[in-house]
């Protein structure tokens, strides 16, 4: 049986309405619709991929809390921003690794924004240690790095983004076969999708099956942060 959809296109709608009118006042008068539409189908979702998600991984963690979980706050930081707008305008959900508080280890994310929806899994951002120990597992295990992001079934859905140095990093062999992919200081794995795949029936299924697909990717990048996977 397929699966009911998880969210629905008035999420989308108000995520615009949003954008167009990004202040307390407008937010206030249309908190209702946020709750019914947008944080309470996200929070839902958090709960049917925490019942599935021990299938992945037993150490990524689904935390259907309003705060504090899961669900990113819709409130932006804007202590340090020129852009002082109140609010986020797009929803992000993501399944961190029960070891996140040690070490910066890899999750999996969900963006869901108008005109820009994503799957994106592995490790933004890492600290210097982390970093250090994924570029060095990648240098001294090339052929294994290729057989996992050029496997069929991860290369055809997803593609590598994140930032990258301009210089090889320090300690590395310029000359390297794999210099490009020791340059990169995130290793985050995106599959983009549309507003239509997320307002689909069985879109949890697909979800779930992104998470497996990016299996092997996740796995090597615990291994070098030597957390389990």
């Amino acid at each position: 049986m397929t699966e009911e959809p998880s969210f629905s296109p008035e999420l989308f709608a108000f995520l615009r309405e949003l954008r167009a009118n990004n202040d307390r006042e407008w937010f206030a008068a249309n908190k209702a619709r946020y709750v019914e539409h947008v944080q309470e189908p996200a929070l839902a979702f958090v709960e049917d991929v925490g019942m599935r998600l021990g299938d992945v991984s037993r150490h990524l963690v689904a935390d259907a809390r309003t705060t504090g979980g899961s669900l990113f706050r819709i409130y932006r930081d804007v202590r340090f921003s020129k852009d002082k707008s109140p609010y986020k305008t797009h929803t992000g959900i993501q399944f961190r690794h029960v070891r996140t508080r040690d070490v910066h280890a890899p999750g999996i994310y969900l963006h869901l924004e108008p005109g820009t929806v994503f799957v994106a899994c592995g490790v933004w951002h890492p600290d210097r240690d982390t970093l250090h120990a994924i570029r060095t597992a990648i240098a001294t295990r090339p052929q294994r790095w290729r057989a996992v992001v050029e496997a069929p079934r991860f290369a055809e859905r997803f593609r590598l983004g994140g930032e990258s140095l301009k210089r090889p990093p320090a300690g590395f062999d310029r000359d390297h076969e794999l210099i490009e992919e020791l340059k990169r200081k995130d290793f985050i794995a995106i599959c983009d999708l549309s507003e239509d795949d997320a307002v689909a029936p069985g879109f949890l299924d697909r979800f779930m099956a992104l998470c497996e697909d990016a299996g092997d990717f996740m796995r090597f990048l615990c291994a070098a942060a030597r957390v389990p996977y």
